[in-house]
């Protein structure tokens, strides 16, 4: 277990994103949510990530209710705040918004102090639970100055009254996490999709900004919304059909994996962990198979020659920290 920033928080090397449960892009049964959760736990998973905005509110209801038979002293929980959930009348769907499920509901943005209270309230209802350990500020990216005037001192408050252990901010960028790690006490972080076998751009400034202030970092979108899972025409990259260069340099990337004896899938899980700064890797799983494939990746040891051959290949930049070898 990793402790997050200075708090007393701690999580799980590898950690269970819940968005995929909650209908990401088609739907997943009610069984088979519960499913990939237990597989979760049975593999040594301990931290465990929502929101609302994931399947509105489905997400927290699938979550809360998988892990109700477990100790909650045994688990870590981080859910969101910033788009607060209000009633609509149900019709159509959410599939704009890459859901599977019907509109119920429609998010609004609000990093206002007592919109992040109802927030969050909301949020334990829906989980069934009295507290969570972490919060964090969901994608501010439009919103910066609401978050870092009224929703960051909300966080705060909340951190001192006891009512969560740890906060911070998530986004799908490292610039303006960048700036959180700088100008506030958050104790981490989590970054999606820009630090990965594809995309290091959080190298340059979120990742040594973070090791310098002692604020954790997590890393979703390991595999860019699965172009790094499975590279082929027609794959994700950052929630879109990914671009023939990114699936050409995908497939050279397998290739050295291959000739290596290991996966893709290995590979990309184990750079994202091997950096200093980082205290959990976090991977959407919709399936049991899919979370004990995961764990099974993540355990697996790869060879330190491969990255010698990544580098040497122009794959991987010579100042990335690689596993067993110090951060440069």
């Amino acid at each position: 277990m990793n402790r997050l920033g200075g708090s007393g928080v701690e999580v799980s090397a590898l950690s269970f994103g819940a968005a995929a449960i909650a209908n990401l892009y088609s739907e997943v049964g009610e069984e088979q949510a519960h499913e990939a959760v237990e597989a979760a736990w049975q593999r040594g998973i301990r931290y465990f990530d929502t929101a609302p905005h994931y399947g509105l509110g489905l997400s927290e209801r699938r979550l809360g209710a998988a892990l109700r038979g477990h100790p909650r002293e045994e688990y870590t929980l981080s859910t969101k705040v910033g788009r607060r959930l209000e009633p609509a009348d149900g019709t159509g769907d959410d599939l704009a918004h890459g859901f599977a499920v019907s509109a119920t509901h429609r998010r609004v943005w609000d990093f206002s102090a007592d919109g992040i209270r109802r927030t969050l309230e909301s949020s334990l209802e829906r989980l069934g639970l009295d507290r969570v350990d972490v919060v964090y500020l969901h994608d501010p990216d439009e919103h910066a100055e609401a978050a870092f005037r009224e929703g960051y001192p909300a966080l705060e408050k909340l951190r001192a009254e006891g009512m969560v252990g740890a906060i911070g901010a998530g986004m799908n960028q490292s610039a303006m996490l960048t700036r959180f790690v700088h100008d506030t006490d958050v104790d981490v972080v989590l970054c999606a999709g820009r630090y990965t076998l594809l995309d290091q751009s959080a190298l340059a400034d979120l990742l040594p900004a973070a090791l310098e202030r002692g604020t954790s970092v997590v890393i979703g979108g390991a595999f860019n919304s699965g172009l790094l899972a499975n590279p082929e025409p027609g794959a994700r990259y950052n929630y879109t059909a990914a671009p023939s260069e990114l699936v050409e340099r995908a497939l050279r990337l397998k290739s050295v994996a291959d000739r290596h004896g290991t996966t893709l899938r290995a590979v990309a899980l184990a750079f994202c962990a091997a950096h200093p700064a980082v205290a959990s890797v976090l991977v959407g799983a919709r399936s049991a198979h899919e979370v004990r494939d995961c764990a099974h990746q993540f355990a697996a040891r790869v060879p330190a020659a491969l990255w010698q051959d990544l580098r040497a290949e122009g794959l991987l930049p010579a100042d990335a920290p690689v596993p067993g070898e110090a951060s440069r």
